[in-house]
């Protein structure tokens, strides 16, 4: 957990805005998508054997899940990216930094 002072100086908000927490939960949950398909893409690229019926299955879902873990921690990936850069034009604190 990061101490409101640190949380302060590094631009974080220093009250709860569920707004903020809710852009936040879905930038990471598209994080989770997008390294679950990165998995998805990974595991198509090893040559197939014979395996359990229902095995792709279950694989497939313990794909998911640790992508989605995986971004949930993560504090400097993609997901952290997308949600500073919706956050800023959020605000209207865009200064041009980002197109469209």
């Amino acid at each position: 957990m990061i101490d409101p002072v640190r949380a302060s100086a590094l631009g974080a908000p220093s009250e709860p805005n569920p707004t903020s927490d809710r852009l936040r939960d879905v930038a990471h949950q598209f994080e989770g998508i997008f390294v679950a398909q990165l998995f998805r893409e990974m595991r198509a690229t090893i040559p197939a054997d014979e395996t359990a019926p229902g095995q792709d299955v279950y694989t497939g879902l313990m794909d998911d899940a640790l992508a989605n873990q995986s971004a949930g921690r993560s504090t400097r990936g993609l997901g952290e990216a997308l949600y500073r850069q919706l956050a800023a034009r959020l605000n209207g604190t865009d200064h041009g930094n980002a197109r469209g």
